[in-house]
This record gives C-alpha cells, sequence and structure tokens, in this order.
C-alpha cells in the first residue's frame, strides 16, 4: 500500500472529439446525452489495444475533466440545491478530477471509436478505455443516496440542459 503521498502520473492515450464546446451546455451524465455523437480518438501507439472491443456495444471512457474548476470537498450537485460531499456526487471539481462515462460503441473504424451519449468537451484528453459488461456490472438491486428524491422527469430536464429541444 502506498500511504506517502507520493504523485500519480497519467499520460492520455488520446482525446474525445465532441460536439460540446460550452460546458454550460454540455448534457449531464451520457443518459442525458442520447444522440450526442463524437468520436475517441485513440493515439496510433495505443491502436493495437483496440483489437476485439468492437464486439462490446457499450464501454467506459475515462478522462480528465480539463477545464473543472478548483476542487471542493462540498458541492451543489445539478440535481439539487443542497450542498453535498462531493463524493456523494459525479460533480467535475474533485481533489482529482477524473471523469468516467459509459457510452455506446457504435463503431470502431483504425484508432477512432465512434460513440453516441458523450457528456464531455471536446478536446477532453482520454485516459483509459474499458468494456462495460453486464456479466461483472450491472448491478439489480441498489441504493442510490439522496438522487431518489428527484423525480427522472427533473433529472431529465436538468440534466439534458436544453440540449436536443
Amino acid at each position: 500500500m502506498n500511504n506517502t503521498g507520493e504523485s500519480v502520473i497519467f499520460h492520455p492515450i488520446g482525446y474525445i472529439r465532441s460536439p460540446h464546446t460550452d460546458p454550460k451546455k454540455t448534457p449531464i451524465q451520457p443518459d442525458y446525452a442520447k444522440g450526442c455523437r463524437g468520436q475517441a480518438v485513440v493515439y496510433p501507439q495505443y491502436a493495437e489495444g483496440l483489437r476485439d472491443l468492437d464486439g462490446f456495444s457499450h464501454i467506459y471512457l475515462l478522462y480528465h475533466l480539463h477545464q473543472a474548476g478548483p476542487a471542493k470537498l462540498i458541492v451543489k450537485p445539478f440535481l439539487q440545491e443542497v450542498e453535498r460531499g462531493v463524493f456523494a456526487t459525479r460533480a467535475p471539481s474533485r481533489p482529482n478530477p477524473i471523469g468516467l462515462s459509459v457510452v455506446e460503441l457504435e463503431r470502431i473504424e483504425g484508432h477512432v471509436l465512434y460513440l453516441d451519449g458523450l457528456d464531455m468537451l471536446d478536446g477532453t484528453p482520454l485516459l483509459d478505455v474499458k468494456p462495460y459488461t453486464s456479466r461483472f456490472d450491472r448491478i439489480a438491486t441498489t441504493r442510490n443516496g439522496w438522487q431518489e428524491l428527484v423525480d427522472e422527469e427533473t433529472a431529465r430536464r436538468k440534466g439534458r440542459r436544453g440540449y436536443g429541444e
């Protein structure tokens, strides 16, 4: 176990091309970004790692929230005007601004992944790609904390931020 406080350094494996350039108009969460298509461009030196990924319908993208503001431990999530601990939210202003999205993989051409459900900004540095698999990732019964207080219609309206309307 490393508890020395040493730095951890990641290097992007590519970047995201998306229609989103304004953080205030970008849908929040992939579920509210259906129809937002774009690409994950993987640098050529990592292209071999994409082998066999085309058999998956959905993938996880891990990325650097490069335009996130300063880290905050207490935030107001987009669903409510109530302050919450940042680790009980998906707010971008985190101590380590790492984003995670499950997106639909439409196809792969060379080292470019064509995707739907993009909720990240154009030019976002891509850190990793992992396959989503229902065998390991689907959990039938969950508790969703404070988010259960917000009805789906309100969540969808706030999450889409007017995108596609």
